[in-house]
């Protein structure tokens, strides 16, 4: 199957050549913003194989408590499919067992680390569904954590550009999936454990930096993949494709060329006319001739008061960032000379990405599910 998609753009900037693939679906997107640039099927929702290992990840990072070693059950230890060998019984770090989910694809390791964190795999499962809620992903739905096929399993190529953004913006979820081999101890027997990734796009283009193969003989050929340029990371999805490799060579190449990475503002960065400073960094991908429609609206606020203090910290209000009308993020605004907060990781672009999540509700919910689900462990 050979499909093609142009990405919308804005009036008056450059035309874009038109992007093939032979995937059923695919989808390109910008870290920073969570701008998708391209997509073709995007929103179809299909079976994504080991593809699921990616919302496993991150969910077990944000829910893990990676002091506490990972039993494996005979429930793990029996799972069909692709496997790190892992023996009943066997114990090992949430960490290393993350790596052996996500370089060799292990189904016993999806396992293992779901009967874990969620205290079974239905719990975990129930966790995975509520971080897709979470997220916003309105085309994917969860049955399992390791993608084997299963009814009601399946996600969409823009649903995962979309996930694969959020994850790349936790570090331990970065370093994994760039790890080209990793070691780990093995209780059982005088050697280690030596993965290499499965990923080929690590070897096979310059600046890849994850993320996740995926196949069944029902889903076929699904693949991530990520890379940075220049300061610019982008993911490509696609599923379906039995030409993945070239495909997501040819995707990346399409993003960093067309759509490259630019910096509207700097923290610190005075506001014209104002005693004001901007209290992040801004950047965003634009297609040639799509600055010019760019606006910028400065929206002041009166600051918080108790007594004669100043409790707002000198926050004054916001710049909106509009391109053709469409809002794609906001940026806060000190006085001048006040402490600025921590930068973001990421642009809070609207309807893109999910709003943060509160750390005591993320706890309060998975010792819950624990709870709940322990009877089935």
């Amino acid at each position: 199957m050979l499909t093609c998609s142009v990405p919308v753009f804005a009036e008056g900037s450059q035309a874009l050549p038109e992007l093939y693939t032979h995937a059923q679906a695919a989808a390109l997107m910008d870290v920073t913003s969570g701008r998708l640039l391209y997509s073709s099927h995007g929103d179809d929702e299909l079976r994504i194989a080991s593809l699921t290992k990616i919302m496993t990840a991150i969910v077990a990072i944000e829910h893990g408590d990676f002091k506490k070693p990972v039993k494996v059950s005979k429930r793990a230890f029996g799972k069909e499919g692709s496997s790190i060998y892992l023996k009943q019984g066997e114990e090992m770090s949430l960490e290393n067992m993350l790596y052996g989910l996500m370089l060799r694809s292990g189904n016993d390791a999806a396992t293992a680390i779901a009967e874990h964190v969620g205290g079974s795999e239905e719990g975990f499962v129930y966790l995975m569904n509520e971080e897709a809620k979470l997220l916003g992903l309105s085309h994917s739905h969860f049955a399992n954590p390791h993608g084997l096929d299963a009814e009601g399993h399946y996600s969409s190529a823009n649903d995962l550009a979309k996930l694969t953004a959020y994850a790349l913006h936790n570090p331990v979820f970065r370093e994994i999936v760039k790890t080209k081999a990793k070691k780990a101890p093995n209780p059982n027997e005088s050697w280690d454990y030596k993965w290499d990734n499965k990923n080929k796009m690590l070897r096979l283009y310059d600046g890849a930096d994850g993320v996740k193969t995926g196949y069944t003989k029902k889903a076929f050929r699904c693949l991530v993949s990520s890379a940075t340029r220049n300061g610019q990371q982008l993911v490509a999805v696609t599923l379906n494709d039995g030409d993945d490799w070239n495909d997501h060579g040819k995707m990346l190449d399409y993003g960093f060329e067309y759509f490259p990475l630019t910096q509207l503002m700097e923290r610190g960065q005075a506001v014209k006319g104002y005693d004001l400073v901007v209290s992040d960094t801004f950047q965003y991908p634009f297609a040639k001739g799509e600055e010019k429609d760019v606006e910028k609206k400065l929206v002041l606020r009166e600051p918080v008061r108790e007594g004669n203090a100043d409790v707002s910290f000198g926050l004054r209000g916001e710049i909106q960032i509009y391109l053709k009308g469409q809002q794609i993020g906001t940026v806060p605004v000190y006085h001048k000379g006040s402490f600025l907060p921590a930068g973001k990781a990421r642009n809070p672009v609207q309807n893109t990405m999910a709003p943060e999540h509160s750390s005591t509700f993320v706890a309060a919910l998975s010792e819950v599910i624990r709870k709940l689900f322990l009877q089935h462990n």
